[in-house]
């Protein structure tokens, strides 16, 4: 048996008036996904364990089988690990967003979905100024990039910025958890503000302004910790005797390889809707055939909550559906393999909101040589009625390697 996961970030979400009361899942046209679901069998998956955020990082690990307060050591260690960026003993790592602050407010999480040329410019440039010694930052995809910390105390709280678009970033500064994180905080949030004297004044936004884009001027650290110790895939599941993880997205990437996995490097995979959908699914397909097990992920429905803009929103589905799931339903057809096939979201990012909830996300398992149950389309009210009912964490992942 083979095994495939297909993750549309952030896909699920709530009825939208502009769609006619529907979901974007509802609304989206996507046939393919709806015949794993009308052959496959359905269900309810809780993602985010008590006590934690609804973050793509927490959601991820679960959905891989991970018991988050073990494991998690917060997003910035994560994505080193894709990042090829060492963690040591005394270092602290974190994701380093760079935003656009307007008027004082947070304008948007992602420097108005600056390019990853134009970020790698910015973040050179800061390492230059800023970086050194202590601190050192590193160049990521977009808007997604890396602090490491040498002394660093991970007890601060930090606040993801897509969860206070319009808010005053001054009420969202780090603060210190215990008298511990107090040095970690005033050294961050005097590189926060120093970054905000910095960056306006960059050739790479002086050049987004002028053309009506915004621009990138502050930085945001945020989800601090330690280098994680996590069992791979391969250790916990005999099944799994080697795979490939395929995304666009860093925290993705790393944590498939500190599961074990392999990271497939997609030309062109961008984590918006723009990404190379066919090459993905080329990726896909291709390591499939090779290896036993294939996560991949797509970043472009989260990315289309967090704008809130349903109309894309439907659209990235549409794609996933048109351009991912159509020619890797019809490559596993012709084989002569049994392949097991889920589909899901990790979280919902409701358009209204444009940012995450800890709802239970719909999900999907369709096996070639297995059953279906009584449900014919893929949405969150329809996979209410699944054969799998409502389940948590790990159970997924043991449902999936070994459920009928």
């Amino acid at each position: 048996m083979k095994y495939i996961i297909i993750l549309g970030d952030g896909m699920a979400d709530e009825p939208i008036p502009s769609l006619g009361g529907k979901t974007p899942l509802q609304a989206a046209v996507k046939p393919e996904i709806d015949w794993l679901a009308a052959h496959g069998c359905n269900g309810l998956l809780d993602t985010i364990p008590q006590g934690f955020a609804p973050g793509s990082e927490i959601a991820n690990l679960a959905i891989l089988g991970y018991d988050l307060p073990k494991v998690f050591e917060g997003r910035g260690s994560l994505e080193a690990a894709s990042m090829g960026v060492s963690i040591g003993e005394n270092e602290m790592a974190m994701r380093c967003n760079l935003i656009t602050i307007e008027n004082g407010r947070i304008k948007n999480h992602s420097g108005g979905q600056i390019s990853s040329e134009e970020a790698a410019q910015l973040i050179q440039y800061l390492q230059h100024e800023l970086g050194g010694g202590d601190v050192n930052f590193f160049s990521g995809v977009s808007y997604r990039h890396l602090l490491k910390m040498k002394g660093g105390n991970k007890h601060i709280i930090t606040t993801p910025p897509h969860d206070v678009i319009g808010e005053d970033f001054r009420n969202y500064l780090i603060k210190p958890d215990g008298e511990e994180g107090k040095k970690t905080a005033e050294i961050l949030n005097d590189l926060i503000l120093k970054s905000m004297e910095l960056l306006p004044g960059h050739p790479v936004n002086i050049a987004r302004a002028k053309a009506g884009k915004d621009i990138a001027n502050s930085i945001w650290p945020w989800s601090p910790g330690y280098r994680p110790k996590m069992e791979t895939l391969q250790e916990q599941f005999p099944d799994i005797r080697s795979g490939s993880v395929i995304s666009a997205v860093d925290l993705i990437k790393g944590i498939g390889v500190y599961a074990g996995l392999d990271p497939v490097y997609v030309e062109g995979a961008t984590g918006l809707y723009d990404t190379n959908y066919e090459g993905k699914a080329e990726a896909a397909i291709k390591a499939l055939k090779e290896q036993d097990f294939v996560f991949l992920h797509l970043e472009a429905s989260d990315e289309a909550g967090h704008d809130g803009d349903p109309d894309l929103k439907v659209r990235t589905i549409e794609y996933l559906n048109d351009r991912i799931t159509r020619p890797i339903l019809n490559a596993i057809k012709t084989w002569g393999e049994d392949v097991s096939v889920a589909i899901l979201p990790d979280h919902p990012t409701p358009c209204v909101i444009r940012t995450h909830t800890a709802a239970p996300v719909p999900f999907t398992i369709y096996r070639t040589n297995g059953n279906s149950d009584s449900v014919t389309r893929f949405d969150e009210f329809s996979a209410r009625e699944g054969s799998y009912g409502l389940i948590a964490g790990r159970q997924f992942i043991e449902l999936f390697l070994h459920g009928k």
